[in-house]
């Protein structure tokens, strides 16, 4: 049998270890050679990259990744879509979810990784269709948690739904590594019984300690890809590690494509990155550690990266053990979401908001009072009657598909942003995130300006 890998450390290992902190320049070298190692897919793209590029690295994420494209020839290229959510915290009109799928496959994606941080899969369905439409691959996501509602049952069901809809492949997306070998395993089985041939992807991290040994039993019980980070950025927060999951499943008989001395070239290239970060502090030794209490409070990688800075930012790091007893107590009121972004940013933040108030749901996110009121889907299992009472009042919660009471959204953005934008994509960015767009597109036109008075001068 054949095992496939989906490479993580352009995305999603970097997002959980470095806050998505990575700009290109610093991997532009190793590209081609990432290209020729023998991967299934880099995943590259989408997740939090976009509102980083914009918000913290000054990059044009689409420019972005039409640079990766270029240097990435023959390995398909993979991003990660918060299904109607898009990149983005909120839900956003069908139009606008065409366009960016479109343009996302336009621009170099071959494979979207769709999910609904509810498992909501009304929120997954026009990703699914439009991603057919543009010609990419929709790869469509379980985001895995436990909790009395999430079984086995519910969970194989889900993938039959999600086949019937049109993915090309499954996804079991174990954001916050908690899930063990057995579990593992079953749940492959269950999905491979359900689903057929259609091929079945895990992806988890090493938070708990748990992420090698559950990856090989997945295996054992027929996923075909697995994800994985270059050793020296996997660990902790992060993915297992490339080579050594390599090695433990060739020395079990299983055959892999994956060139050694590639794979030994790329982490020697990531190696001093990863120095330069560790010594400027933003790799923090605290995301590498091994944290099993993980497998209570259920953060994923990137969301505990993000809670660190944040408590860091008000000095109040002495309370993190605090934030995160509340986290599961947070997550229990509001129906047992998963924590995946957007739900782990807000059930992070409402935490954090509850231990340093000193009184729970004192104050309220407008995202939490929007997911209470049922715009993000229809929570996993029961709320809490009181919290809801505390946050909508006598207001009733909606229980249609949020997304069929929006109005189109491109025609009023071209409006409000202007000749900032010059193309489609443009308009796309500044939707996603309109201050940290409009911040970076008026920087751009600023630079082009000078740019032209520069070379007037010396004409």
């Amino acid at each position: 049998m054949k095992v496939q890998f989906t490479e993580t450390v352009l995305r999603d290992a970097q997002q959980s270890l470095l806050a998505t902190r990575m700009p290109y320049e610093k991997f532009k070298g190793i590209l081609e050679t990432m290209d020729k190692a023998g991967y299934y897919s880099l995943e590259c793209w989408g997740g939090a990259t976009f509102d980083s590029c914009l918000r913290y690295l000054d990059e044009d994420p689409w420019e972005r990744l039409r640079k990766i494209r270029s240097a990435v020839k023959h390995t398909k290229l993979q991003m990660l879509l918060r299904g109607q959510n898009l990149l983005g915290y909120k839900h956003y009109p069908d139009d606008v979810v065409k366009a960016f799928v479109h343009k996302s496959v336009d621009n170099g994606i071959d494979i979207i990784r769709i999910f609904d941080a509810l498992n909501d899969l009304r929120n997954v369905e026009l990703c699914i269709n439009e991603t057919h439409k543009a010609g990419g691959e929709a790869q469509v996501a379980i985001s895995y948690t436990t909790s009395p509602v999430h079984t086995l049952e519910a969970y194989a069901k889900m993938t039959k739904q999600m086949k019937e809809m049109g993915a090309d492949s499954i996804c079991i997306k174990d954001m916050a590594g908690i899930m063990g070998p057995k579990e593992a395993y079953d749940l492959v089985k269950a999905i491979k019984e359900t689903v057929g041939d259609l091929p079945v992807d895990l992806h988890t991290h090493s938070t708990t300690g748990l992420g090698p040994m559950t990856l090989v039993k997945a295996v054992e019980a027929g996923a075909d890809i697995i994800d994985t980070s270059i050793s020296c950025l996997s660990g902790g927060t992060s993915q297992p590690a490339t080579e050594s999951m390599v090695y433990a499943l060739r020395q079990l008989g299983y055959e892999i494509d994956l060139k050694d001395d590639c794979l030994k070239e790329i982490n020697d290239y990531f190696k001093p990155i990863k120095n330069e970060y560790l010594q400027s502090g933003l790799l923090d030794p605290f995301v590498m550690e091994t944290k099993t209490d993980a497998l209570n409070y259920q953060i994923p990688g990137g969301m505990l990266s993000n809670l660190v800075a944040q408590l860091k930012a008000q000095n109040a790091m002495d309370r993190i053990d605090e934030v995160l007893a509340e986290t599961p107590r947070v997550r229990k009121d509001l129906g047992y979401p998963p924590l995946v972004t957007p739900m782990s940013q807000m059930v992070g933040v409402q935490a954090v908001s509850n231990v340093l108030a000193g009184e729970r749901y004192k104050n309220v996110s407008k995202e939490i009072t929007s997911y209470v009121r049922g715009e993000y889907g229809t929570a996993p299992g029961p709320m809490d009657p009181e919290v809801v009472k505390k946050i909508l009042g006598d207001e009733k919660p909606i229980t249609g598909r949020y997304a069929d009471t929006l109005k189109p959204g491109i025609p009023d953005a071209k409006k409000e942003i202007g000749d900032l934008a010059k193309s489609e994509e443009d308009v796309l960015s500044y939707i996603a995130f309109p201050a940290q767009a409009e911040k970076f597109l008026k920087k751009r036109k600023e630079r082009e300006d000078n740019t032209a008075k520069f070379t007037i001068t010396e004409m």
